[in-house]
């Protein structure tokens, strides 16, 4: 069988819900054309929405390598790399004693790849919130509910987090600013 008749019973098996299928379909095309780039871009999405994401990446790699001149595979490639990142900050955020520094980093990083990945903004804050630095927290929220307005916990860590900067700045004796209503 050659990649493209293994690309049409790979949207097959997408179109009848078995992703794990489609993958392997994928993976036939790929091992009968290994140099298209575009075989490895769709592969790359299949394990991505199946959240398989070092596969992900690796196909996503594979893509820019050959056609590093399409800007849809190396936007994907920067988006798998942010999650795969944000991920990673997240197990670190549950580690005891967490190492919110490094956290920090790897959440920064992720936004910089992926400035619209919601989770990330929401990590963010809440690791910055940890290490009581409640103003930039409150800014991560902000952009979070700029993307989502109506993201919940967003919306509440906001509230929260201003309320905390302020507490902190009267405990420090900095003046508080009120907006007039």
């Amino acid at each position: 069988m050659n990649g493209d008749e293994a690309i049409k019973k790979a949207y097959e098996s997408i179109l009848g819900g078995d992703f794990e299928q489609a993958e392997s379909w994928f993976e036939q095309a790929i091992a009968a054309a290994p140099e298209r780039a575009d075989y490895h871009y769709r592969c790359s999405l299949t394990c991505a929405r199946s959240a398989k994401w070092s596969k992900a990446k690796h196909h996503a790699e594979e893509a820019v390598r050959l056609d590093g001149d399409q800007q849809e595979y190396r936007y994907h490639l920067d988006t798998v790399s942010a999650r795969m990142l944000a991920l990673d900050a997240a197990q670190r955020l549950e580690l005891d004693p967490q190492p919110l520094d490094e956290a920090i980093g790897l959440l920064e990083q992720a936004l910089e790849l992926d400035p619209l990945q919601a989770d990330a903004y929401l990590l963010l804050g809440a690791a910055l919130a940890e290490g009581a630095r409640y103003a930039e927290a409150a800014a991560c929220m902000r952009r979070l509910l700029a993307l989502d307005p109506q993201h919940d916990p967003g919306r509440r860590l906001y509230a929260e987090y201003r309320r905390k900067n302020r507490t902190a700045l009267s405990r420090a004796g900095r003046p508080i600013r009120r907006r007039n209503r």
